[in-house]
């Protein structure tokens, strides 16, 4: 058998930018994946008859330039930024235009000036925390030069801009997105889509203390430049998963698919390769674990090797999934009241106000999914005429919140969760029922079964303050390395978090490249 210097597992898109930067720097790598093809939760599947998904994702607002470049990433489309349309049931819109809003339609202009004045402000507040994300978090006790550079480059921006905006802000960093939008904005729908981004895919509402780091989050990503774009690549979100394999085999990366892993070899804390399911053996120095962590602590590695103290912290990871995905296949395009015709393509999201963002969270937390729920769309096959037959249209919603443990169980309330979406769909396109050939919508358990994720969590573990930077996925494992020698994390469940990104992959295999022992 070939021998490789470095085995990653789990081709999404974080294990092949891993395998691809490892590539790059000299090593013979390989990659091995449980599906019959690469992409992980940015691979495509047929929905029904003639309509395909593309995947859970339906656009693109962090893939890192950085990384695209180093790695020889061929994605295009990024020249063209994408609307975003809040429709709130009035049939009154109000589109954001360019970057999250560099302009806006449909708001008096006091309200845009309001805007962009906290909008400003954000921009400048993410970027500090920008900082962090393309480097390992600084380790506690082991601080490296490169991390008191960026420490000190994070304060300086701070000095620069005075002594009020460093006290802002310490005081913004751990508020709350509803407070924050209430200092700022009149405009009810504003709010809510505000509130609805700042805890999308989050186990928190827009009232929740820290809420406003989800929003921080999403604007550390920028498109060719410009923090807060959004695109969808030319050949649509289907175009992701080939593009990244292609870098890596360009790379000289082996890709092994329907190869699943089940067991990583270590003895007495030292990787030393993986056994996969059919028994066979494959020895290598390095093992890069592109999968959730949890996977890779509790089904993949002897316990006895990590130590029961950092098992218990990785079962403790947070990481069930609050978020539904729905795929329609209708027989036309929907016509959605109020919406502009040339935001067709870009991002429709329905929500009212920040209220209705903080009711739909209630029910969550005892286990129950929300009766008004709020969503995203996208309509994916404007982009990709191939996911859809002539005339026809997909459409892709993002629905919260569903919380992975449902009370009544995902069986029974599945199809009344469905009824409630389509009813929220209806009253917002009216006849778009009479036009849906087929509806496909995954809670949190079936993207655990489809995907492999744990819990149906898309970041591999929440983005709260807790599960973030030196503690994610947790304390002894937040450097990418782990307490087994030659074992490295590099799925989203690292730092910095989920998204399209490719920094998790990256960052790590760059850490390996280093021969960093921290």
């Amino acid at each position: 058998m070939t021998s490789f210097d470095a085995i990653v597992i789990g081709a999404g898109h974080n294990g092949l930018a891993a395998a691809t930067r490892l590539a790059k720097g000299g090593r013979r790598v390989l990659v091995l994946e449980a599906a019959n093809e690469p992409g992980g939760a940015t691979r495509g599947r047929e929905f029904s008859p003639g309509f395909r998904s593309a995947g859970l994702a339906h656009l693109v607002n962090r893939l890192d330039a950085e990384v695209a470049k180093d790695i020889g990433l061929d994605l295009k489309g990024h020249e063209t930024l994408l609307p975003t349309t809040v429709l709130d049931g009035s049939g009154k819109a109000i589109t954001l235009n360019g970057a999250y809003g560099e302009s806006i339609d449909g708001v008096s202009a006091e309200e845009q000036a309001a805007f962009a004045a906290m909008r400003k402000k954000l921009i400048f507040q993410a970027g500090i925390l920008k900082r962090f994300l393309r480097r390992p978090p600084p380790q506690i006790g082991a601080v490296s030069l490169g991390d008191l550079s960026t420490l000190a480059g994070a304060g300086l921006s701070l000095i620069r801009k005075g002594r009020s905006e460093g006290r802002d802000f310490l005081r913004m960093l751990l508020m709350n997105v509803a407070d924050v939008t209430d200092e700022y904005l009149t405009d009810d729908r504003l709010k809510g889509l505000l509130a609805f981004d700042a805890t999308l895919g989050i186990h928190l509402g827009p009232r929740s203390p820290t809420s406003l780091l989800g929003l921080y989050y999403r604007l550390t990503g920028d498109v060719a430049g410009r923090t807060g774009g959004q695109f969808v690549p030319s050949g649509g979100m289907a175009s992701i998963a080939p593009a990244f394999r292609s870098a890596a085999e360009k790379a000289g990366v082996t890709i092994r698919c329907a190869t699943p892993v089940a067991r990583i070899l270590a003895d007495r804390g030292r990787a030393s390769g993986v056994v996969l399911g059919d028994g066979t053996e494959i020895t290598a120095p390095v093992v890069v674990s592109a999968v959730h962590p949890q996977t890779t602590f509790l089904r993949l590695v002897d316990p006895a090797e990590s130590g029961t103290g950092f098992v218990r912290s990785v079962k403790n990871v947070r990481s069930h999934g609050n978020v539904a995905k729905l795929d329609l296949a209708l027989d036309r395009i929907p016509d959605f009241t109020g919406l502009p015709a040339e935001a067709r393509n870009g991002r429709i999201v329905l929500v009212r106000s920040k209220e209705q963002v903080e009711t739909a969270f209630n029910p969550a937390k005892y286990g129950e999914f929300s009766t008004d729920p709020v969503m995203e769309i996208t309509l994916p096959s404007l982009s990709d005429p191939s996911l859809a037959p002539s005339g026809a249209c997909t459409l892709s919603a993002l629905v919260q919140y569903a919380p992975y443990r449902l009370k009544a169980g995902w069986e029974h309330g599945k199809p009344a969760f469905l009824k409630i979406v389509l009813e929220v769909l209806e009253r917002n396109a009216p006849g778009i029922g009479k036009s849906i050939l087929a509806a496909n919508l995954m809670t949190p358990v079936d993207i655990e079964a489809e995907y492999n994720l744990p819990g149906g969590h898309w970041h591999h573990g929440e983005l709260q303050a807790d599960q973030l930077l030196v503690n994610r996925p947790t304390g002894a494992a937040s450097g990418y390395k782990t307490p087994i020698e030659g074992l490295y994390l590099a799925s989203a469940g690292a730092h910095p978090g989920g998204g399209i990104s490719g920094l998790p992959g990256w960052n790590a295999a760059r850490h390996i490249l280093s021969g960093a022992t921290a």
